[in-house]
């Protein structure tokens, strides 16, 4: 790709910008939501059209009118969000689209051989043909997705963010598939947040910030820090800031929680100006307990306690006794994507945006625009839709509406999911700045719960840590007597686990 450039209307998405990939390559892209990664992407696989700039594919010139035409010839992309037909078989989402027929009626048999040889190609003979794809694990579907580029004659293959929703051991499977692909004499495009994935996966690195190219190189001679130095920009000297904290009076005890299905017991207490994380394994019940304790989720047996409030509510209840919940799906839970960036800030709380809860737009403007400013959200204005923005910012938006409304307590599930360095940096320092408080202007210290399977994100901003294994979260350790190994060692039940 040489000298590709994009604009939308006056945002220039992309500026003259040149990416080289090889057979048998594993390339890593990296860089800040907004970057232009994906719209780079969109160019190469045919989902949009640039506004110049040459595409050389296998040594001949390329430029596909539509993602079928580019996976006609040889340019695969699998998203993050994974674009299956929940409804209909493994075969038929692997030649959706490409599926071999004589006046209208399908080859079955032949769907079938092709499926197959994708399937044993990619190591997985085990997934049936025939099993419909709404019925198999995340990762299971992502390999349905690996296979229908694999069957059409794939040359290049893009995977964006592709680890996101996997569990561990799903990862490190994902890894191997690379490995093999890459033995095949597959180009790999690799886009990922986790710099220790790329550093794990890729040969080279390419560096976007700002629509521009700016960077990259051989992936064994550049350490972290100045992948994470040319993303964004400058130095992160100290990516989890860790001031001095005061942990203050008990505010939310927990008494042997007990869900309908998760958690099956769950106990602790989180005090005042603490960060208290939660670890786990994908499905050991997290999610789950932290939906009972804002009343999204029944609860079948203990005891909760906020302040002086006790007992169960609904989720309007909770917020009103000073409880705040960052959902780990934003998209379909924590955000609505069809309002704008102020009504999704300002909807928990209303009040003095206008009389007899009616909304002001001037009013709640200028309550927005100052968290706009506070958490470096990047929009046009206050007024802009919130779909328009990137997964960051969007997570930002979600974030300041817990600020916005002021609450005491912030469950925050997955906050970093899918957003990029800098971000996470932002949110970090926002997050130890709640804990600490700020006494000068009368701001007390806030108690914070974090859901992360991200271990070191955890390790980094977290007072103590505890672990759910199947459904029953362990004690809560300070974070000076755990590393990762412990952790994991606990989640996984093993009986060898010992502190250190």
């Amino acid at each position: 790709m040489r000298g590709i450039g994009k604009s939308f209307g006056s945002t220039v998405a992309l500026d003259g910008v040149d990416l080289t990939v090889e057979s048998g390559e594993v390339l890593a892209l990296v860089g800040e939501n907004g970057a232009g990664k994906s719209t780079l992407m969109k160019i190469l696989s045919g989902a949009h059209p640039a506004d110049f700039g040459d595409i050389i594919l296998d040594g001949m010139p390329y430029c596909p009118r539509n993602p079928l035409e580019g996976r006609k010839a040889g340019v695969a992309m699998i998203y993050q969000e994974l674009s299956l037909a929940p409804h209909l078989s493994v075969e038929e989402n692997i030649l959706l689209g490409m599926e071999p027929s004589t006046l209208g009626f399908l080859h079955r048999a032949s769907m079938r051989k092709t499926a197959i040889n994708a399937l044993e190609q990619l190591g997985h003979p085990d997934i049936h043909p025939g099993t419909i794809v709404g019925n198999l694990s995340v990762a299971a579907q992502q390999l349905v997705e690996i296979a229908r580029a694999i069957a059409v004659g794939c040359k290049v293959l893009v995977l964006d963010e592709p680890t996101s929703s996997l569990a561990r051991g799903d990862v490190e499977r994902l890894f191997k598939l690379v490995e093999r692909l890459k033995a095949q004499g597959h180009a790999i495009i690799y886009i990922s947040h986790f710099i220790e994935e790329v550093k794990r996966v890729s040969d080279r690195f390419v560096v976007l910030r700002d629509g521009r190219s700016v960077g990259g190189g051989a992936i064994a001679n550049t350490t972290s820090e100045q992948i994470v130095a040319m993303m964004v920009g400058r130095d992160i000297s100290e990516l989890y800031p860790r001031s001095s904290r005061t942990q203050g009076e008990p505010i939310l005890e927990v008494k042997e929680l007990a869900g309908i299905t998760k958690p099956s017991s769950a106990s602790f207490t989180l005090h005042r100006g603490e960060v208290l994380g939660i670890a786990g394994l994908v499905g050991a019940g997290r999610t789950e307990m932290i939906k009972a304790l804002f009343g999204l989720d029944s609860v079948r047996n203990g005891r909760i306690r906020i302040g002086s409030y006790s007992g169960t509510t609904t989720p309007v209840g909770r917020w009103n006794q000073g409880m705040g919940l960052l959902s780990e799906d934003r998209k379909n839970e924590g955000l609505a994507l069809s309002l704008s960036i102020a009504d999704n800030m300002t909807l928990s709380k209303l009040d003095g945006l206008g009389p007899s809860g009616l909304v002001i737009p001037s009013r709640q403007n200028v309550a927005t625009d100052k968290w706009i400013k506070q958490l470096d959200i990047r929009c046009r204005q206050a007024q802009q839709p919130i779909g328009d923005l990137s997964g960051g910012n969007q997570q930002k938006v979600a974030l300041a509406r817990l600020l916005h409304h002021d609450v005491d307590v912030l469950l925050l599930d997955e906050p970093t999911r899918g957003i990029d360095v800098a971000s996470k940096a932002l949110i970090y320092r926002i997050i130890d700045d709640l804990a600490v408080g700020d006494h000068a202007n009368g701001r007390a210290p806030k108690a914070i719960l974090i859901v992360s399977s991200y271990l070191p994100e955890l390790l980094g901003v977290c007072d103590r840590i505890a672990v759910m294994h199947r459904g029953r979260l362990g004690k809560a350790h300070p974070v000076s007597e755990v590393n990762e190994q412990t952790l994991m060692l606990e989640a996984t039940g093993s009986e060898e686990t010992v502190l250190v």
